[in-house]
């Protein structure tokens, strides 16, 4: 299935998530939404049933998502090796979000560089989880710059390696793991308890593939003719600052190849969190690093999409043999 993800993942970057298609991560957001409510009606209020709801809401969420791709590409397979070749590479290429991700994050550019900070921090609003409305244009550019760094993980290499190993079942598991963190795994009042088994899983899923991206990222650095030298000093040095055991891994290593400063204190919910800041400040951020990250993120997800294709082949290789 090398083959299958590779051409998903050109699929993703010549046409992306064409607004007339409903995208399946919008069904895995909407059973998320539906199962919270049922759960929050039927577990009584105390914070051991908060937590109980939260690991079933995981585990039904994710048992969903993998179940009916797998059993639609075991009878699409059993029709024709052809036809569950092709569902599998539409549904892999659905999964990917390279291509969304530079899109929408242009959208940010184009607004600082049409100097409509309005807009910008609408569109950069979309896209993170902090309070924008305050945001200066550098705010902006960092917000956007740590958007596409952690997000070359979590919607381009991550899904990748779990396709490369299970095709798009897993990969639709791993989007599920994704957004159930995204939409319930806050700590604020609401889901501090119920989110708190999402939010770990989340980490553990990221784990591996947060460090493949950060490493290739590095290597991007170079062959973009960026600071890579700095960049895997302060991946080195800061990775372990961010308060995501992931996060801080390719933002770190971004921030050293840009040579600015990410992280920092931000709001959520109007309240402060204090975070420590990555890399050294080395100049001021640029509306242009949102470019150049977005390059970054390309070659990063393309060196990765070589490296888990030819260990898939690799594999398939030895279990023919034997």
């Amino acid at each position: 299935m090398a083959l299958s993800l590779v051409l998903a993942f050109v699929l993703d970057y010549i046409i992306g998530d064409p607004p007339w298609l409903w995208h399946p991560i919008r069904a895995i957001g909407l059973l998320i939404s539906c199962e919270e409510k049922i759960i929050r009606k039927s577990f009584p209020k105390s914070v051991k049933a908060e937590r109980i709801g939260g690991a079933v809401l995981f585990f039904t969420v994710c048992v969903i998502c993998f179940i009916i791709p797998f059993a639609v590409l075991y009878l699409a397979f059993r029709v024709n090796f052809w036809l569950g070749f092709i569902l599998n590479t539409a549904f892999c290429a659905q999964i990917f979000a390279a291509n969304c991700l530079k899109k929408e994050t242009t959208k940010v550019y184009n607004a600082l560089k049409n100097n409509d900070i309005d807009k910008a921090r609408i569109n950069i609003s979309y896209l993170v989880g902090r309070d924008t409305e305050n945001l200066d244009d550098k705010g902006i550019i960092k917000a956007a710059v740590e958007t596409i760094a952690e997000n070359t993980s979590d919607g381009v290499v991550a899904p990748m390696l779990y396709m490369a190993v299970g095709a798009a079942p897993l990969g639709f598991l791993y989007k599920a793991v994704n957004t159930l963190d995204s939409m319930v795994g806050y700590k604020n009042e609401k889901y501090i308890n119920f989110g708190k088994f999402s939010a770990k899983a989340d980490d553990l899923f990221n784990f591996l593939p947060s460090r493949i991206t950060a490493l290739f990222m590095v290597l991007s650095s170079f062959f973009l003719g960026l600071d890579y030298k700095n960049a895997f000093k302060i991946y080195k040095r800061d990775r372990n600052k961010h308060s995501s055991p992931n996060a801080g891994q390719t933002e770190s290593a971004v921030a050293g190849a840009l040579g600015i400063q990410l992280g920092g204190d931000a709001y959520y919910f109007s309240k402060l969190y204090k975070k420590q800041l990555l890399g050294d400040k080395l100049r001021e951020a640029e509306k242009e690093d949102i470019i150049i990250a977005n390059k970054i993120m390309y070659l990063t997800s393309f060196l990765s999409l070589l490296f888990f294709s030819a260990l898939r082949i690799a594999v398939e290789v030895i279990i023919c043999r034997f």
